[in-house]
């Protein structure tokens, strides 16, 4: 099993970054190619995907993006690629947030992710971020149809609260936050 590599990035593809190990170029997709620089020489933390019909490395900047991949690939239904694309979206700090915060908005706007997924995830991952106080999972939603009382637009609503991942925060707190980012 590899645990990183470290050397000069040769090639930078689409969704992927080659890494020069001893005269090796090793293909590692990436969730962030923008983190790497061509000819620059890089540790980049791996997890080894080993499928049935395929084989692949997926690479990551820091460890903490690393554990935010395996802790989304642990979830039913959410396979490497589709971690991957999410993560491409998000950084792994701002995941976290979202999933302490029960911020299913937030997990719906990431590529790959819907609302089911969203839910599964909050629901599988929510007791691994335990941070104290246990929020109430229906908050957003809630907060949602307050701002739609009040006269907001769906869509308007939808992206403002996907940019709040307060954790721990009550719903006043989620309210006020999104009025502020509404009025604007």
């Amino acid at each position: 099993m590899y645990f990183s590599f470290k050397g000069p990035i040769s090639y930078i593809g689409e969704d992927y970054v080659v890494v020069e190990v001893n005269n090796i170029g090793y293909q590692v997709f990436v969730s962030h190619k923008d983190d790497y620089k061509l000819g620059e020489i890089t540790t980049v933390y791996l997890y080894n995907v080993v499928r049935e019909d395929e084989q692949y490395l997926a690479g990551f900047s820091s460890i903490k993006e690393k554990d935010a991949f395996v802790s989304l690939i642990s979830v039913k239904g959410i396979g490497p690629r589709t971690a991957l694309n999410a993560l491409s979206a998000t950084s792994a700090d701002e995941l976290l947030n979202a999933i302490a915060a029960n911020n299913v908005t937030f997990l719906k706007k990431l590529p790959g992710i819907g609302g089911k997924a969203a839910a599964q995830i909050i629901l599988d991952l929510k007791g691994q971020l335990a941070t104290g106080s246990e929020a109430n999972p229906d908050q957003y939603d809630e907060v949602r149809a307050a701002l739609k009382s009040l006269g907001f637009k769906v869509k308007a609503i939808d992206d403002t609260l996907a940019q709040i991942s307060i954790p721990n925060a009550t719903n006043e707190q989620i309210l006020r936050a999104a009025l502020q980012k509404l009025r604007k």
